[in-house]
């Protein structure tokens, strides 16, 4: 498998990982997540996937309180 680094990869390739993350039978309709607006800054090259995975994921994680 080829590296999705942003070194690593050209804006062409970039923009086709993330087309090729929707699906194709448009089963993510009624979702809010807009995979071109999340990925925009790693299409650009300004931040790896990993770190938007990682911002998202914090943004909707939340904290059991296990003392109860």
């Amino acid at each position: 498998m080829k590296s999705t680094l942003i070194k690593d990869t050209t804006l062409a390739e970039r923009i086709e990982l993330i087309r090729s993350w929707i699906p194709a039978d448009e089963s993510m309709e009624d979702c809010d997540i807009d995979l071109w607006d999340m990925y925009d800054d790693y299409i650009k090259g300004k931040r790896e996937i990993a770190e938007i995975n990682a911002s998202f994921k914090a943004e909707y994680y939340v904290e059991e309180d296990l003392s109860k």
